[in-house]
């Protein structure tokens, strides 16, 4: 597996691609002037960060191709660490999924 997909997919495939899950849609809240995930039983406020990461889960892209646009976006190296936390946070709320 390779560093940025460890421990991340539940498959175990080094191409597991995060998705959002069904149940949460990402949208912007002009109210809140911030981007917030959608769900059923309330909402999450997202930070820019985590929108621009959540943003890129939609099952086209492995991790390595999320945080290289994150990268890119942010103008900064080095956010695999903090990105694969995100990530392993999302998860671990129910947030994302991973296709094999």
């Amino acid at each position: 597996m390779n560093d940025t997909s460890k421990g991340l997919s539940e498959s175990g495939s080094e191409s597991a691609r995060p998705t959002l899950r069904a149940l949460f849609r990402l949208q912007f809240e002009p109210a809140q002037d911030a981007f917030v995930l959608l769900y059923p039983e309330g909402m999450v406020q997202l930070n820019p960060s985590a929108a621009e990461i959540i943003k890129r889960c939609d099952g086209t892209r492995e991790v390595d191709q999320v945080v290289a646009e994150v990268e890119s976006t942010f103008k900064r190296v080095g956010l695999a660490q903090p990105i694969n936390a995100f990530l392993s946070e999302a998860t671990a709320q129910g947030w994302v999924e991973w296709i094999a």
